[in-house]
């Protein structure tokens, strides 16, 4: 199991950093919370932040953070239309949050679930690998893709093959490899997919997914924030900026809050690649307004620059 960092936590992001959209937030209702919470407790590592879902976006909010891209996944059949109408709801009471809708792979109805959701306003998908017991190339899975791209809404799916657990109810190994991630890339060349933690510990062969897909996004949570003992991916954050999200993970996490952050602002990016990093990619890809103006223009949904 993973330690806490008793790391020192800033008051709010600096005045100084490019507008931060974090583009990995988790929301559950209370009890979903809970068993969340009471797994990481048994075989993950101590979570510093054990708020409720409201208490997680004024956090964040309440520190400076512009926008917030909440996820949430069902871990079994018949619980994914409870979740949307949850997200939806707190989605409506926050303007600054874009949520997440989510289904089982395979279950009645699937597509029905999403095209839902997507009318009550969620505008992304999420899906988890590990939790679900799916590959990303399962047969179950083609549908949920081809719903998404129809309706033009990215899907975030933890298909990388870490952290590591024997206590999924899976062999996540054996599901999760950037081969298996490249065959849906190729399959849905209109689907825009999002790999968080950068893929883990396959960076190098997502450094070349990114190089031949222009389909693919990765976001950097927990990866960058230089806690897992993996060599910390400094060429994979530089190989295509404007393919790299920000994201933390909260309040999921075993450290401070913005240790990610400050551990990005480190690197002497390009002010340009740093913005981009920060929040630029997140609004271009979710299609967010700036906190006080109007919707980015400099990149377009591929998050090509666009001038």
């Amino acid at each position: 199991m993973g330690q806490a960092v008793d790391d020192l936590e800033g008051e709010r992001l600096p005045a100084a950093l490019p507008e931060v959209v974090d583009a990995h937030v988790h929301v559950f209702p209370d009890r979903l919370f809970a068993a969340v919470r009471r797994w990481f407790d048994s075989y993950g590592w101590p979570i510093r932040y054990r708020l409720g879902s409201r208490e997680v976006i004024d956090f964040l909010l309440g520190r400076g953070v512009g926008h917030l891209v909440a996820l949430q996944y069902a871990h079994k059949p018949g619980i994914a239309r409870g979740l949307n109408e949850y997200m939806a709801e707190l989605c409506g009471s926050s303007p600054r949050l874009v949520g997440a809708a989510t289904v089982f792979p395979g279950e009645e109805g699937a597509v029905a679930i999403l095209e839902d959701a997507f009318a009550a306003g969620l505008r992304l998908v999420k899906m988890h690998c590990h939790v679900q017991c799916m590959a990303p190339d399962a047969p179950e899975m083609h549908e949920v893709y081809a719903a998404c791209a129809r309706a033009g809404r990215p899907l975030v799916i933890h298909a990388g093959r870490g952290p590591h657990s024997p206590h999924y109810r899976c062999d996540t190994d054996a599901l999760c490899a950037a081969s298996r991630v490249e065959r849906v890339l190729l399959d849905h060349p209109r689907l825009q997919l999002v790999v968080p933690h950068l893929g883990f510990d396959e960076t190098d062969d997502y450094e070349r997914l990114l190089e031949r897909h222009d389909n693919l996004w990765l976001d950097t949570t927990m990866a960058a924030a230089d806690y897992f003992p993996i060599p910390y991916p400094s060429r994979l954050l530089r190989a295509r900026p404007e393919r790299i999200m920000y994201g933390s993970d909260f309040p999921n996490i075993p450290y401070a809050w913005d240790r990610e952050i400050r551990k990005l602002t480190a690197l002497g990016l390009p002010e340009r690649d740093l913005a981009a990093l920060l929040g630029g990619n997140a609004r271009a890809l979710h299609r967010i307004e700036h906190a006080g103006g109007p919707p980015d223009r400099s990149r377009d949904a591929l998050g090509r620059p666009t001038g």
